[in-house]
């Protein structure tokens, strides 16, 4: 099975309806595995899928679970790998909240997003908490979490400098992940060299 199919075979689990109220749904789901391929401090895998499924989901089979986490693992393992690629990363939806951001997926993503940050907060911000909630902004705004604080709601009022900042969400990931994972005092080489 290529792994489009295992892909399409996740999201259907992900998006049926007899998971918990609190499951991620796959489009959320991808936006959480790249906030924990980003994230400064390691979140282990009964944890992230604890988390991901709110409660352990009905599976028809071992075989069938066994199915899901390792499609899960390896969509994260693969969202890493982009992510330390030059290239920007590619999300799985289209760039824009739409004309009605509740429903777009964009903003699942970025909900998913948040999560994966929530779940290590403190390691996120400890470093340059100004640095990182500046490089988080567009997802924040994404998200429509914090659509209540006065900050937000008066961005939200500028609908092109929301569509703008989505646009550059792939961008800013980058960022992050270079922030976290590759920091100036150790350049990338130095650390391959492992005797």
């Amino acid at each position: 099975m290529s792994f489009n199919d295992q892909l399409q075979r996740l999201q259907a689990f992900l998006d049926a309806d007899d998971l918990h109220d609190e499951a991620l749904d796959y489009m959320a789901a991808c936006g959480y595995l790249t906030a924990l391929a980003i994230s400064p401090e390691a979140v282990a895998d009964d944890e992230m899928l604890a988390e991901l499924f709110a409660e352990t989901p009905n599976y028809e089979s071992d075989e069938q679970q066994q199915a899901i986490v390792s499609t899960l693992l390896e969509l994260k393992a693969r969202i890493a790998r982009e992510l330390a690629s030059d290239e920007d990363l590619e999300l799985p939806c289209e760039l824009s909240l739409g004309d009605e951001p509740d429903y777009s997926d964009l903003r699942s993503w970025c909900i998913g997003f948040m999560e994966g940050v929530f779940l290590r907060e403190e390691a996120w911000f400890s470093g340059d908490e100004e640095l990182v909630s500046e490089l988080l902004l567009p997802v924040m705004v994404g998200s429509g979490l914090f659509a209540d604080q006065p900050e937000f709601a008066e961005i939200d009022k500028d609908p092109d400098m929301v569509e703008d900042m989505a646009e550059h969400i792939p961008q800013v990931l980058t960022q992050l992940f270079l922030l976290f994972h590759a920091p100036e005092e150790k350049p990338r080489p130095a650390l391959l060299k492992r005797s």
